[in-house]
């Protein structure tokens, strides 16, 4: 994910050449979208106005780094403020569409996508912390660290994240290893997934972890070992995997949260979510070592 992405802060000095620009309109990303199969692209261009955004006006542009490929590509993040909303919806060039990061999922690049990911957690900062939250001052952006300070009050805002701890538990079932599987209230699809919360203060990892099953269906794990992570930006999460084992319990459903928990063998599985999450991965990781594949 994004190996080829180097993060930084001070914009090239030359700007002459075609750069990646994230523009976003509240949380949807501007695309050059194809009609005909549905591909998206991030729009490579020298200055955005060479886009003929003539509904909107470019604001609070942010440099974040470059992709290292076969050249190097230099990435802008910024906001589109509409002229009127009409504009927001109807005044867009022909092949250019604002979308949201989920529904281009299979659609953008998934390098590309993942940068979405990172460029608009930097917008929707920026936006919301013009100022300080302490004294009320408007707040400037430091040249060198990613952080708005207040000049009255020295105040700092960094960029947010909300850790959340993800986990895979496992339990040896009559029929051969058991995975634990939830359906969330607000799922719009009929999905099941890994249970996830996220992190308090105060609290470890793996103290989330245990409170978070407990919670959500009254069971106690143990053997809890990290997997992996995962930048989520909806709004502005980091997912840390785990997995544990079933310690004891039986499931009592937390009803404001799940509508649905069981366990599952690899050959028994329902709907779960598609590639490109981090629980697709615990999954996925879970299948491959029940069916005698390699790890990872």
């Amino acid at each position: 994910m994004n190996e080829n992405f180097v993060a930084a802060i001070t914009p090239p000095d030359n700007q002459a050449r075609p750069a990646f620009w994230f523009l976003f309109h509240k949380s949807n990303l501007l695309v050059l979208l194809d009609a005909q199969t549905g591909a998206a692209r991030i729009p490579q261009v020298v200055n955005p106005a060479s886009l003929k955004l003539a509904g909107f006006r470019v604001i609070r542009q942010q440099y974040f780094g470059y992709l290292q490929n076969d050249q190097r590509i230099h990435c802008f993040a910024a906001e589109l403020l509409p002229k009127s909303e009409q504009a927001a919806q109807e005044l867009l060039p022909d092949g250019l569409a604002l979308m949201g990061l989920r529904s281009l999922f299979g659609r953008l690049d998934e390098e590309h996508l993942w940068l979405a990911g990172r460029a608009v957690q930097l917008v929707d900062w920026d936006r919301t912390h013009q100022f300080c939250g302490q004294c009320g001052a408007p707040t400037i952006t430091a040249p060198n660290e990613r952080v708005k300070k207040c000049p009255n009050c020295g105040h700092t805002s960094y960029p947010r994240l909300s850790p959340a701890i993800i986990v895979r538990v496992e339990r040896e079932g009559k029929n051969g290893r058991e995975i634990l599987l939830a359906r969330n209230q607000r799922a719009k699809v009929p999905m099941y997934s890994v249970l996830a919360g996220f992190v308090e203060p105060g609290e470890t990892l793996e103290m989330c972890v245990r409170r978070e099953i407990c919670e959500e269906v009254g069971l106690d794990v143990k053997n809890i070992r990290y997997f992996g992570s995962q930048p989520w930006p909806f709004p502005n999460s980091l997912m840390i995997a785990f997995t544990a084992e079933y310690a004891g319990g039986h499931i009592v459903l937390e009803k404001a949260e799940l509508m649905d928990a069981g366990w599952y063998t690899a050959d028994d599985l329902p709907p779960y979510p598609p590639a490109l999450s981090i629980a697709h991965r615990l999954i996925a990781d879970f299948i491959r070592e029940q069916k005698g594949g390699k790890k990872g």
